[in-house]
Formats: C-alpha cells, sequence, structure tokens
C-alpha cells in the first residue's frame, strides 16, 4: 500500500518532505477579508442590534466574533476605518501607535463624560420640574 493510496496529499508532497506554504490547498477554505467600510457597516448594524438586545443573534447571522467588534470599535476610535490611514500604521501591520491608542482612549472617555453630562443634565431639568410641582402644591394647600 503506497502512501499516496492512504492520503490523497501525500502524492504533491516533494521528496525532501516539506510543503509549499505559499500555493493553497483547495480543501482549505478561505478566509474573508472584510473591507474597512464593511468593518463599519457592521459595527453600526451591530450597535442598533445591540438596542434591541439581539446583539448575539447579529453576530450569528453575520458570522461575526465579538473579538472582530471590539478591535473594529477600536481602529474606528483611532480613525482608521474612515480611510485615515496614518503611514506608520501601515508599517506595523495594522497596530495603533501608543499615540493612535492615546487618542482612542481619550475619544472614548470623552464620549463617556458626555454621556454622563447629557444624564446630570437631564436630572437636574427633572429636578427642577418637580420642586416647581411641590412648590405649587404647597401653595395650593397653603391656600385651602
Amino acid at each position: 500500500m503506497s502512501i499516496a493510496s492512504v492520503h490523497p496529499s501525500a502524492s504533491t508532497m516533494p521528496e525532501n518532505g516539506t510543503m509549499d506554504s505559499t500555493q493553497p490547498r483547495p480543501d482549505q477554505p478561505r478566509r474573508r477579508t472584510i473591507a474597512p467600510a464593511q468593518k463599519l457597516a457592521y459595527l453600526q448594524g451591530y450597535e442598533n442590534a445591540i438596542q434591541s438586545g439581539e446583539g448575539r443573534g447579529y453576530l450569528r447571522a453575520n458570522a461575526l466574533y465579538s473579538s472582530q467588534i471590539v478591535e473594529w470599535r477600536r481602529l474606528r476610535d483611532a480613525g482608521i476605518l474612515d480611510g485615515n490611514t496614518p503611514s506608520n500604521s501601515t508599517k506595523s501591520g495594522g497596530k495603533l501607535s501608543k499615540e493612535q491608542t492615546e487618542i482612542a482612549r481619550l475619544k472614548k472617555q470623552l464620549a463617556a463624560s458626555e454621556q454622563k453630562l447629557a444624564t446630570t443634565q437631564t436630572a437636574l431639568d427633572i429636578m427642577g420640574k418637580a420642586h416647581a410641582l411641590l412648590e405649587q402644591i404647597s401653595k395650593s394647600a397653603d391656600s385651602k
């Protein structure tokens, strides 16, 4: 019994016993590539799905992983997915530089602070209205 009859790819192996890794094997699936515009669309769709509580279902339906979403958010926040790719990010294999990481962190912190400010302003508006209502109730009770 020959090796080729046991393992079909054994006949393509060179005599020195090493495999040529430059040629894709036909039995292996090809890795899909996702363009930056598609990544932004997936992020938007995922964030909309999160609002309705369907985040995990969205990931399953689109064959995505939560780790991809985390990475794409980081790239979006650094401005890389918008087409503003800095020259040094391509040299390092798409990884963010220290400055880009700091900018992304500060943008995230700013967004959180703005959200907290909006919440505080809404609470103050509600407290003002509640105070005015209580004063009105107090005046009407005093006049009786």
